[in-house]
């Protein structure tokens, strides 16, 4: 059974942010490891994981809302320079944009079940329209 989680992009404002964010992760990884990879550490090891990788995404909250996701390829373990193990998710560096849905500030990941995932953008949200304006068409039930 698949299951996807969601996680706030810290800093990031936009989707570009997200995106300039990923393409400096895949360099440093390819300099460190030769791999091509999007890696995202965290602290906590996701107990079911085997739902993850089941076909998983991780959904990005910006600006209090789920605006993209990436598809889950892996999980490893990672310690960092502190010797602590962690997580790290790996991604399938494409991002893909949703339809816009408001979301509570959370701390860390949360699970989120397929069902109330948010669909993948289609028409206007997909043209790459500016944020502001799918937020206020997506508010007036425009979008």
């Amino acid at each position: 059974m698949t299951l996807h989680l969601k996680k706030l992009s810290v800093g990031a404002q936009s989707v570009e942010d997200l995106e300039a964010w990923r393409d400096h992760v895949v360099a440093r990884n390819k300099a460190a490891t030769g791999e091509e990879v999007m890696d995202h550490v965290t602290r906590m090891w996701p107990r079911r994981g085997g739902e993850l990788l089941d076909g998983g995404s991780l959904y990005w909250v910006i600006k209090k809302a789920i605006r993209c996701r990436q598809r889950i390829l892996d999980l490893r373990e990672a310690v960092g320079e502190d010797g602590v193990k962690r997580c790290a998710i790996i991604l399938d560096p494409e991002i893909l944009p949703t339809e816009a849905r408001r979301c509570r500030p959370f701390q860390g990941w949360r699970y989120l079940e397929p069902e109330a995932a948010p669909a993948d953008a289609a028409g206007a949200a997909a043209t790459g329209l500016p944020l502001k304006l799918r937020d206020e068409l997506a508010e007036l039930g425009l979008l």
